[in-house]
């Protein structure tokens, strides 16, 4: 069956509406997939918005019990002065009073300045970051109980502490005296004061003697 000039004029009308039609079709399709696609990202990001409150409530809960569980123990160590800043004048007034305490020789000593301290035992600090001063000891005793004595009273006196090194000799020439109280030996010690504090404070030098 052919078709004529006249049926072409017919059909033209219905061909142009059914193309426009499917032009039609063909967009809402093209729409339809670009909505959901749209819906299923914004539902995306919502999902993902909740992962992160549930994580951040979840977070936030367990830092509030590791605060309650470690409060106590960073209370004791912020009175103890191992946090926060060294307190040097409190060494050298545990120094002072231990010498009184049990009337020593003389005394030098020197503190140096304040440094990052990074020890083995402590791998991780978290924020905090630990650090040192050294402070050097020479004093002239009686026998080795005094150096013991200036290293107790120093312990419950004052902040945390460790005994790096410690020489103790006898000079050249002494002699034993048992008659008058006099030196016979001779120490030389460094001691690290430790101290967990905010790394941008500064730090200073102190030196005397007793």
């Amino acid at each position: 069956m052919s078709l004529n000039q006249q049926d072409w004029r017919k059909l033209r009308y219905p061909i142009i509406g059914l193309g426009a039609s499917l032009i039609v079709v063909g967009l809402l399709v093209s729409f339809a997939d670009q909505y959901r696609e749209k819906n299923e990202t914004a539902l995306q990001t919502q999902q993902n918005m909740l992962n992160q409150a549930r994580q951040k409530f979840q977070s936030s809960g367990l830092e509030k019990e590791t605060i309650i569980k470690y409060l106590p123990v960073y209370n004791d160590l912020l009175a103890n002065g191992f946090v926060g800043e060294e307190r040097r004048i409190e060494w050298i007034e545990a120094l002072r009073n231990i010498h009184s305490k049990y009337k020593l020789f003389s005394i030098d000593y020197s503190i140096g300045l304040q440094e990052a301290y990074k020890p083995s035992f402590l791998p991780n600090l978290g924020s905090f970051r630990l650090n040192r001063s050294v402070m050097s000891l020479k004093l002239d005793m009686l026998h080795e109980g005094d150096m013991l004595a200036i290293i107790d009273g120093l312990h419950e006196q004052t902040t945390p502490f460790i005994v790096r090194d410690c020489k103790i000799q006898r000079p050249i020439g002494a002699v034993v005296n048992t008659k008058n109280i006099a030196a016979n030996m001779q120490a030389e010690c460094e001691i690290d004061w430790l101290t967990l504090r905010d790394p941008q404070l500064s730090s200073t030098t102190t030196a005397g003697a007793l």
